[in-house]
């Protein structure tokens, strides 16, 4: 019996929440005397996953699965569990896996516990620590099914490298036309940035831009610390930002060690869904801002002066260091 590690890849390179997983996983296996399989989903250098504590990889080459599909996705790693008599399974808690948890759950009959935030508390009984009640709190979660399946939290755990020796296997799951019955027909990603789930730096501007010809300077601050760029709730809704950019309660959530608020206020749904950046910094002219009380740093001031500034100084310090 092994510890089974789903490791999230796109266009066949291992996001960074798969170094993630794994790492977790292997100190799973490390609690309970277990070893870590891995299963990866047509992604390339798939032996790499070794230095984060992986012994063997179920490699899975299917093209018809080049797009995520929940529900085939989830099919495959239901065959891997019970191949390899797996009776905890790691997940991250991206966009993507949180919607084939439900399904694999279903399948597994398991006990499943997504948002998790630290190694488990014990392993007999199995007890995780979790987000609650919009990340206003922590919850200690029992799961007592035979199969249980654990979804990490992004950036909570951390990358740890565990040098091991990976063997990596062919694997082919039994996938028939039901399990593609819903397809995607189009998908619209950024090309060329930093995405907001992989992105160790976040830039966030909000109404405080007054429009959307202003979103330069949240550019150029981004591109000088090598971040991602979001917004604002109501700046999306405006039409001013896409909404692949909004993160909050209601759009992504952000777990980044740097977020950067920029003219945002700093509403409970806002603040919901950043609360698990590590530093928090925000920018506002408004010292009774309600972000203020939840951020680590705040300036005071004008967006339009102090953005500038603190550009110019950043790339003056870039220019001294490099």
């Amino acid at each position: 019996m092994s510890i089974l590690v789903y490791t999230e890849s796109d266009k066949g390179n291992f996001k960074k929440n798969a170094h993630e997983v794994a790492s977790y996983a292997y100190q799973v296996a490390q609690d309970m005397g277990e070893s870590v399989t891995a299963v990866t989903i047509n992604a390339n250098d798939d032996s790499n996953l070794g230095a984060y504590g992986v012994s063997k990889v179920l490699k899975v080459s299917n093209g018809d699965l080049d797009t995520f599909n929940a529900k085939a996705y989830a099919n495959v790693l239901a065959q891997a569990a019970e191949a390899e008599g797996a009776k905890v399974i790691i997940l991250s808690s991206s966009a993507d896996t949180k919607f084939l948890a439900p399904i694999l759950t279903a399948k597994l009959n398991a006990g499943y516990v997504p948002n998790v935030v630290a190694a488990p508390d014990s392993t007999s009984p199995f007890v995780v620590k979790r987000t609650a009640f919009s990340n206003k709190g922590f919850a200690h979660t029992e799961i007592n099914a035979d199969t249980k399946i654990v979804g990490v939290s992004n950036n909570s755990y951390g990358v740890h490298e565990n040098q091991t020796d990976a063997a990596v296997e062919d694997f082919s799951a039994n996938l028939g036309d039901a399990d593609f019955a819903t397809k995607s027909v189009e998908v619209d990603k950024v090309i060329g940035k930093a995405t907001i789930a992989d992105a160790d730096i976040v830039v966030s501007g909000g109404r405080g831009l007054k429009g959307p010809e202003n979103w330069g300077m949240i550019e150029e601050l981004a591109d000088v610390l090598g971040a991602a760029t979001a917004c604002s709730k109501p700046v999306s809704d405006l039409g001013w930002r896409p909404h692949g950019e909004h993160v909050g309660q209601t759009g992504k959530p952000v777990a980044s060690n740097l977020y950067i608020a920029i003219g945002i206020s700093g509403a409970i749904q806002h603040l919901a869904g950043v609360s698990s950046s590590k530093t928090k910094v925000v920018i506002n002219n408004d010292p009774e801002a309600p972000f203020f009380k939840a951020a680590d740093y705040g300036i005071v001031g004008d967006a339009f002066e102090v953005v500038p500034e603190l550009i110019e100084k950043l790339k003056e310090f870039k220019a001294q260091n490099t």
